[in-house]
């Protein structure tokens, strides 16, 4: 077998996610799909995003049974993906013993709001509309109180398979860019739904229903029913994964 790094990226609405699901259409599903027309394939991704959630750059490892140039390999899996909203962006040969979760050192997501009293047209799935005025600068600095290496257990999915709430939160910035409130997280790993619940609970700071200080209570908590509720899935987009050394090295964008 062959393997390959993807970087692809896909609009989440339609999709259960990521991952193979008995409920419905995964995007493992339709790249395996597209691949398989070329050659036995497997996948494997760096993060199993939800349903409803965008990638921008999220990252594959494909293995083949077969040898196919990177850039045939590349024109081949987008015309096979065709009509689903999934495209692959850049294809190179893997390093020996790579892998594209275990191998990932840090991963970036984006969570957009859209912040006014009309609902959104043009940005329709890819935001979460909150109406009521939002204090970014309280937001950002609820946020700040949480970086650093915690028991994210208060803002966990209840479902999470993860072995340990730990996780170190390396970035959470809170910014406004005209009516859009953009929150940008970054960590070596997420637990499940934790970006989500991270805005779902300072958005109840930027409402003014909270104080700038109860997230680290929240946190220091360690209960979920503390924290705010799960924002929707169709603001958040993976847009980086990071590796100690770049599979795609000297391979541009497409």
């Amino acid at each position: 077998m062959t393997r390959y790094a993807l970087e692809i990226e896909y609009d989440g609405a339609g999709f259960v996610g990521w991952q193979f699901q008995t409920s419905g259409v995964s995007v493992q599903q339709v790249l395996e799909a597209a691949a398989s027309r070329l050659a036995s394939a497997i996948t494997h991704a760096a993060g199993r995003t939800d349903a409803g959630v965008h990638a921008e750059a999220q990252v594959v490892g494909l293995d083949l049974d077969r040898d196919i140039a990177p850039e045939r390999l590349l024109a081949a899996l987008n015309f096979h993906l065709r009509p689903h909203r999934v495209a692959v962006r850049r294809a190179a040969l893997a390093p020996a013993g790579w892998n594209a979760r275990l191998a990932a050192t840090g991963r970036a997501y984006r969570y957009l709001i859209l912040n006014r009293r009309a609902p959104p047209a043009l940005l329709a799935g890819r935001v979460w509309h909150v109406e009521r005025p939002l204090d970014h600068d309280a937001m950002h600095r609820a946020a700040q109180s949480l970086l650093g290496r915690h028991d994210f257990t208060s803002f966990r999915a209840a479902a999470c398979q993860a072995a340990s709430p730990l996780r170190t939160l390396d970035r959470l910035d809170v910014r406004r860019d005209g009516e859009l409130v953009v929150i940008e997280a970054a960590a070596r790993s997420f637990l499940h739904h934790q970006v989500r619940n991270l805005v779902g609970t300072l958005v109840q700071v930027g409402q003014g229903r909270w104080a700038p200080t109860r997230p680290a209570a929240i946190l220091a908590a360690r209960d979920r029913r503390e924290a705010g509720p799960t924002a929707p899935p169709e603001g958040l987009t993976l847009v980086g994964v990071r590796y100690a050394t770049d599979p795609f090295a000297g391979v541009s964008a497409r």
